[in-house]
């Protein structure tokens, strides 16, 4: 999530395909058709030869651009005929025996049979594009199958069947990827959603889910959605990212990232704070790094994406409630359950209600070493945030008890932000130290400082210490043996100005 995502484009091969009925993501012309015939074991009946209407010939587009085009409407006319007749001719028993590859396979063969047959009028780029899209309509995500497989794409924003942008380098574009209609759309949502035990439909318009690779899907559907159902797709790398990836997108500087590193290694309770698409997650992944790996970690998540590289881990998922309303598991549940669970760091991955009173509570009971996310601009609005949050649960303490807890739990805060050039960036390394009266005070260890822009609109800025050469986890830092390191990697973050004094301010 931080930084620009470099990789091929081009490449156009979707995720593990995953055999299923097909007719959840076909549109409601496909209703009925004249089968075709095909000689392959998953065939299993005849088709008359009526002559479809011919395709424009288009000329062979790179990949990408694929992806920012539209298709003519006689595209999509071939496409239901064809598809129609491969519905009522194929075998979908047969084809779920299969594997991924097999089945794909199978399925082109059948296709290119079909388009023999009825005479279809098409160039080799167009009939290879139709027998893609037909296959990723059967075994995959239809329209969605090639913004899938691109891992420079952080997110997919469906608005409706016919509106599709990406974000691509931090900015959002629109796309020619669209739907044969909102009932097509749906579908594909149901079986995004259905792979977890979930479900979206009136009567439950709101669903979180995640994808096989663990990218987080958020479906807002009709009556809610008035223009046809919203389908939004966090998407994250294939490959997990490192504090050294983070290096080199330019999000943290060397000493930064030995900072971080040593504030996992030696327990630190830390809050990752950020706005909307800041990295929070991504940071919190490669923060997870630095745990040893003989320490048991149980991780909380609304829906599971974290991915850890331990092995000791136990993924825990909150559940919604049935068609009578029962049965929900709250996010507050998972984290009381933890407790009884021996953990020897508990992770939550956003924590959004409640479950934020629990949280601190295992903080400050022995469960050094726990991380979270919330969502807040700066430091500062993240205490606001956690005291709001335990209030809305309904706990009837005095706010300075509120705060006083807060102190005692959170070691360290980390700021994520996502500046208005599209870079990710952690703004702030910030030490939460204690109470002044009624305030809680905090010390900023590492900022990030804009000096201005380039000819390409890019922001130049840069790391920089405060000056604080003995923060307050020190004692932690010398129990771990980690000392010189962060010694070092705070002396090397000074700033000095023309006078050679080191520019800092300590205070949040």
């Amino acid at each position: 999530m931080f930084g620009k995502r470099t990789s091929d484009p081009s490449s156009q091969a979707g995720p593990a395909p995953k055999p299923m009925a097909p007719s959840p993501t076909a549109p409601k012309s496909m209703a009925s058709a004249t089968p075709a015939p095909s000689p392959k074991p998953a065939a299993a009946k005849q088709a008359p030869q009526p002559e479809a209407q011919a395709a424009q010939a288009k000329p062979t587009p790179e990949p990408e651009s694929t992806l920012q085009r539209g298709h003519s409407e006689e595209y999509y006319d071939v496409k239901t005929t064809v598809f129609n007749a491969l519905i009522d001719t194929i075998d979908l028993t047969q084809l779920a025996k299969l594997d991924a590859s097999a089945a794909r396979e199978e399925i082109r063969d059948i296709v290119s049979e079909i388009i023999q047959v009825k005479n279809v009028v098409m160039s080799i780029a167009e009939q290879e594009e139709l027998l893609e899209d037909i296959c990723n309509d059967i075994l995959g995500y239809g329209p969605l199958e090639p913004l899938l497989a691109r891992d420079d794409i952080a997110d997919i924003m469906v608005n409706g069947a016919g509106m599709t942008y990406i974000e691509v380098d931090g900015k959002v574009q629109e796309t020619g990827v669209r739907f044969a209609d909102n009932v097509q759309l749906m579908n594909i949502c149901q079986r995004i959603v259905s792979q977890v035990g979930r479900r979206v439909d009136e009567s439950s318009p709101i669903c979180d889910a995640r994808l096989p690779d663990g990218s987080r899907v958020n479906v807002i559907a009709p009556p809610l959605a008035i223009d046809g159902a919203a389908l939004t797709i966090r998407k994250f790398k294939k490959d997990r990212l490192r504090l050294e990836q983070l290096l080199q997108f330019g999000s943290i500087t060397p000493q930064a990232k030995t900072i971080l590193e040593i504030i996992g290694r030696v327990r630190c309770n830390v809050l990752i704070s950020g706005g909307t698409g800041s990295g929070k997650t991504t940071l919190l992944n490669c923060l997870t790094g630095s745990i040893d790996h003989d320490e048991r970690v149980i991780t909380c998540e609304d829906s599971a994406e974290l991915q850890l590289q331990q092995p000791h881990v136990v993924r825990l998922e909150t559940r919604p409630p049935n068609l009578e309303g029962e049965g929900e598991i709250t996010m507050r549940n998972l984290v009381k359950n933890c407790l009884r669970m021996r953990p020897e760091r508990i992770i939550v991955g956003e924590v959004r209600g409640p479950e934020a009173f629990d949280l601190l509570q295992a903080m400050n009971t022995g469960h050094d070493g726990s991380m979270g996310t919330l969502h807040s601009n700066s430091p500062r609005e993240a205490i606001s945030r956690l005291e709001s949050m335990i209030m809305m649960g309904g706990f009837a303490l005095p706010v300075k008890t509120i705060r006083e807890m807060i102190v005692g739990s959170i070691d360290i805060i980390i700021q994520a932000s996502r500046l208005r050039d599209g870079s990710r960036k952690v703004t702030h390394i910030t030490e939460v130290l204690g109470m002044e009266g009624e305030v809680v005070t905090l010390q900023n260890l590492i900022v990030y400082e804009i000096e201005g822009e380039d000819e390409h609109g890019k922001l130049i800025g840069h790391h920089r210490s405060t000056g604080i050469s003995r923060p307050r986890f020190w004692e932690r830092a010398e129990y771990y043996n980690e000392q010189n390191r962060l010694a070092k990697a705070l002396a090397e973050s000074e700033v000095f100005d023309e006078h050679g004094n080191p520019v800092g301010d300590d205070n949040a």
